[in-house]
């Protein structure tokens, strides 16, 4: 029996496991940067859509870190 993609059904569930692994590998660190730079976390989840993905990392890269300034550190 013929299916009409070259894997059949055998790689669907193991797609999506890795498709998991990967998108938690991603957004844990994203999510630490932005608790760290004064930011809410769950902007970190925002690294998996794409083109927004750019857009955050521009703006983290270039806007003023709320949390540098309660510190009064520079970064």
């Amino acid at each position: 029996m013929m299916h009409d993609d070259m894997y059949g059904y055998t790689m669907w569930a193991g797609h999506w496991l890795w498709m998991l692994v990967i998108a938690i590998a991603v957004v844990i660190p994203a999510w630490r940067i932005c608790q760290r730079t004064g930011y809410p976390g769950w902007l970190g989840v925002l690294i998996l859509i794409p083109v927004v993905n750019l857009v955050l990392l521009y703006f983290l890269a270039f806007s003023d870190w709320p949390g540098v300034k309660e510190s009064g550190g520079d970064a």
